[in-house]
């Protein structure tokens, strides 16, 4: 899934991921579940934390948590 294929159909990806990260009690938790699961959509052949943050322009660190 490209960038702009993500981002149409984001608010739907936001509801699922608040279903599913729901039982996380810490409101970063969920921003973190959230994250993740853009970077698992968006377009890429590897699917392991640094090529996933490069994608998502954030420290692979924020992803590791």
């Amino acid at each position: 899934m490209r960038a702009g294929e993500l981002a149409m159909v984001r608010g739907r990806l936001e509801e699922f991921s608040s279903e599913v990260f729901a039982p996380l009690v810490r409101r970063d938790w969920l921003e973190k579940g959230r994250l993740y699961l853009r970077g698992l959509l968006l377009d890429g052949r590897r699917k392991s934390m640094q090529p996933m943050a490069e994608r998502l322009g954030v420290d692979h660190q924020r992803l590791q948590q």
